[in-house]
């Protein structure tokens, strides 16, 4: 069989997943290979997501391996990958997605609601500062970088009454016994793609596109389609206040999605239903939009505006 290369970033959750989509397809009888590739978001460690205006921070180096032949195949978390590719490259695989929630971290509170006033709250997202801020506007949000392990010491040590954290990277740690709550859809929107595998190769690589075939969820590929053109639609990257979550119900797809402030002071919320994924994702970011989700991303924009140069 093939001798396949992957390209992947190198923290404890990115390698994780490579191994991962390595030792499944070492099932198949290929040669796997991993290759550690530094990108821009790795570099950059002490400055808010949100104030890091490059865009496909944690993909951009990983293309280039691609585009250089250095690398046959890149697996990124999807929420990472920006919803317009170059076109030399493709997402050949959507791998099943695990739990798409968020997960609400502590050593002494069980939940939201046990936060006593002013306690102090670890995220680096806007979704997720905004949907907290909403529920509730008396709690102190502080940026939170590094891995999932360097997050975790940070609210042990004490410098958090809780964290934030993606459950599917808790989950995927074998870190779940940190995590007290996974926090509903309805309350706190998920990020796009949140929680699947995407697998990126260079369109013309059809040899390796077959080889990833049996990794694709039709299913799961379908909701992200959603999703995507939902963000697309609203012009927005991954680390702006919108949420989307779509979910198979019947024959068709249930699509939630959120806009909204980061100081929680305003959330736009919309749902609806549609066979047709793209179409249902494009239909919801509309009625977003007559509601006033473009202003509001133009002041998020407009605010978020301060960028360290590319290291």
């Amino acid at each position: 069989m093939a001798r396949l290369r992957i390209g992947s970033r190198g923290s404890q959750l990115a390698l994780w997943q490579a191994n991962h989509v390595a030792a499944l397809l070492r099932d198949q009888g290929h040669k796997v290979e991993i290759e550690i590739i530094k990108t821009t978001g790795d570099k950059i460690t002490d400055v808010a997501l949100a104030k890091v205006g490059t865009k496909g921070m944690f993909t951009k180096e990983i293309e280039e391996a691609l585009h250089d032949h250095r690398v046959d195949l890149a697996v990124h978390s999807l929420k990472d990958v920006p919803t317009e590719l170059e076109h030399e490259f493709e997402l050949a695989a959507i791998m099943k997605r695990e739990d798409p929630r968020d997960a609400f971290i502590s050593v002494k509170f069980s939940s939201l609601d046990e936060l006593p006033h002013g306690a102090k709250v670890g995220t680096s997202s806007l979704r997720r500062q905004c949907q907290l801020k909403a529920m509730r506007p008396d709690l102190e949000i502080f940026p939170l970088r590094g891995n999932v392990d360097t997050r975790l010491r940070k609210l042990e040590s004490g410098e958090y009454d809780a964290i934030i954290l993606a459950a599917a990277g808790v989950l995927r740690l074998g870190l779940d016994q940190h995590a007290r709550a996974r926090i509903p859809a309805d309350i706190m929107c998920p990020a796009v793609g949140q929680g699947a595998l995407a697998i990126e190769i260079r369109r013309a690589d059809q040899q390796t596109q077959a080889f990833l075939a049996f990794l694709n969820h039709t299913d799961t590929r379908q909701a992200i389609e959603c999703e995507r053109a939902l963000l697309g639609s609203l012009g927005g990257g991954c680390q702006v206040p919108i949420g989307a979550y779509a979910e198979k119900r019947g024959g068709g797809l249930h699509l939630r999605a959120m806009v909204g402030r980061p100081d929680g002071s305003e959330i736009l919320r919309e749902q609806a239903e549609g066979a047709d994924a793209e179409k249902l994702g494009r239909d919801v970011a509309q009625a977003l939009l007559k509601r006033g989700a473009d202003k509001i991303l133009r002041d998020v924009y407009a605010q978020e505006a301060v960028v360290p140069g590319q290291p």
